[in-house]
C-alpha cells in the first residue's frame, strides 16, 4: 500500500474497526476517523471509538445518520416483516451507510479511500478488483458486501482481511492500549436489543399485531391462531403455540391472507430459487446461460453447490444439486466461485 494515502476510516467504537484503523496507521496511511450515529443508543460507541482516535492521534468526527438509518434500514425492516418476508438489515445498512452515506463523507473530506473493519479481502483478478472471502473463514463477511462492484472495490480497503482469529485483533488493540480491547462482540441485529425482532416490531409497528390462523399445509386444518404474519419466518418451529403429533415447521407465509402454513420439517426443502435486484462484481451471465456456482442462502449457511441462470436482466433462477431448507424471501442469496464473490440478490 502507497504511503500518505488518505483513508477515512468507519469506526463503530468496536475492537475491529478500532485494531483496523491502528493497522492503516503502521502501513503508512493518513487515517481519519469516522463514526456513525445510527440509532438511539450510538451514543456511548461514538464515544468509544472517540477515544480511540484520540489514542491513536488521529483525527475523529462523528456524523449524525440517523434519518437515513431510519429511512433506509429500520423502514424497510419494518416492510419486508409486514409482506411475510424476512429482511437483511445488514445488507442494506452497509449499502446505504457504510458505502453510502459515509463514502460522500469520505468525499468531502478528501479521502481517496474508505475503511471498515469487516472481515473481506480485495483481490485482483484480470486486472479488476474483485471481493473475496476473508482468511478467517469463520467470521467472513463478503456476503453482506455482494452490492460492491469493481470500482468500488478499488477504493475500499479491509485491513482485518488477512488475519485468521479474532485474538490476533484484539492483540493489536492490547498493543496499542486502546480502551475497547476487550470489548464484547456486537449482536446480530445492532439496533435490536436481545435480538428480539419480535418485541422491537410490536413496539415500534403496533399496526402489524393481526392474529390469523395456523394452517397444516395437507389437510388445511386449522391448528391454532398467529399474532400477525409479520413476527414470523419460513423455517420456524418455536413459539407457533400449536400441538400436533410431529414437530412442525414453518412451510410458507400468505400476507395476503393473513395465514401461516405449517407441516413437517421435509416440507421446509426446497430445490430452487428466484432471486432479483442482482449484483454482479464482474462481467454479468448472459440471459439464458446456466452458470456453476456454489450459493449461499443466509449468513450462517454453508455454500451449496447450484446452477445459476439469468432469467433475464433483472433476475434469475437458482438450482441447488440438494434441497435446501427454509429458503426464504427477503433474505439474500450470494454467488461465490471458490473464494471469489461473484454476485448476488434477494430471494423474491
Amino acid at each position: 500500500m502507497k504511503n500518505n494515502i488518505h483513508v477515512l476510516a468507519a469506526m463503530s467504537g468496536g475492537v475491529d474497526s478500532s485494531a483496523a484503523a491502528a493497522l492503516l496507521l503502521e502501513q503508512g496511511c493518513k487515517v481519519t476517523g469516522a463514526t456513525m450515529l445510527l440509532f438511539g443508543s450510538g451514543e456511548k460507541h461514538a464515544e468509544d471509538a472517540r477515544k480511540v482516535a484520540a489514542k491513536l492521534g488521529i483525527e475523529h468526527h462523528i456524523f449524525d445518520l440517523r434519518e437515513v438509518f431510519q429511512s433506509a434500514v429500520i423502514d424497510y425492516f419494518i416492510n419486508e416483516y409486514s409482506k411475510g418476508r424476512t429482511p437483511n438489515p445488514c445488507v442494506q445498512c452497509n449499502k446505504h451507510l457504510k458505502f453510502g452515506a459515509l463514502w460522500q463523507k469520505a468525499r468531502q473530506l478528501g479521502c481517496s479511500h474508505i475503511a471498515t473493519g469487516h472481515y473481506a479481502r480485495v483481490v485482483e483478478e484480470n486486472g479488476a478488483c474483485r471481493l473475496a472471502k476473508a482468511r478467517n473463514k469463520r467470521k467472513d463477511q463478503s456476503y453482506f458486501l455482494y452490492h460492491l462492484n469493481s470500482g468500488m472495490l478499488s477504493s475500499v480497503i479491509f485491513p482485518l482481511a488477512e488475519f485468521t482469529s479474532k485474538e490476533q485483533i484484539r492483540a493489536i488493540a492490547e498493543n496499542y492500549r486502546l480502551p475497547v480491547a476487550h470489548k464484547s462482540e456486537s449482536q446480530d441485529v445492532c439496533f435490536i436489543s436481545d435480538n428480539d425482532a419480535k418485541s422491537f416490531l410490536m413496539q415500534k409497528a403496533p399496526q402489524l399485531k393481526n392474529p390469523g390462523e395456523i394452517i397444516l399445509a395437507r389437510t388445511k386444518e386449522v391448528l391454532g391462531r398467529h399474532d400477525g404474519v409479520a413476527f414470523y419466518t419460513l423455517g420456524q418451529r418455536k413459539g407457533l403455540g400449536v400441538a400436533w403429533r410431529q414437530p412442525l415447521y414453518i412451510t410458507d407465509i400468505l400476507p395476503d391472507q393473513n395465514k401461516i402454513i405449517v407441516d413437517i420439517d421435509k416440507y421446509t426443502y426446497s430445490q430452487s430459487l428466484t432471486a432479483q435486484n442482482l449484483c454482479f462484481s464482474g462481467s454479468r451471465p448472459d440471459v439464458g446461460q446456466a452458470v456453476q456456482v456454489c450459493a449461499k442462502i443466509r449468513y450462517a449457511h454453508k455454500e451449496q453447490p447450484a446452477t445459476l441462470q439469468m432469467l433475464d436482466d433483472f433476475s434469475a433462477q437458482v438450482t441447488f444439486a440438494e434441497k435446501q431448507r427454509a429458503i426464504t424471501k427477503g433474505q439474500s442469496v450470494v454467488f461465490y466461485d471458490g473464494d471469489i464473490l461473484l454476485g448476488g440478490g434477494v430471494i423474491v
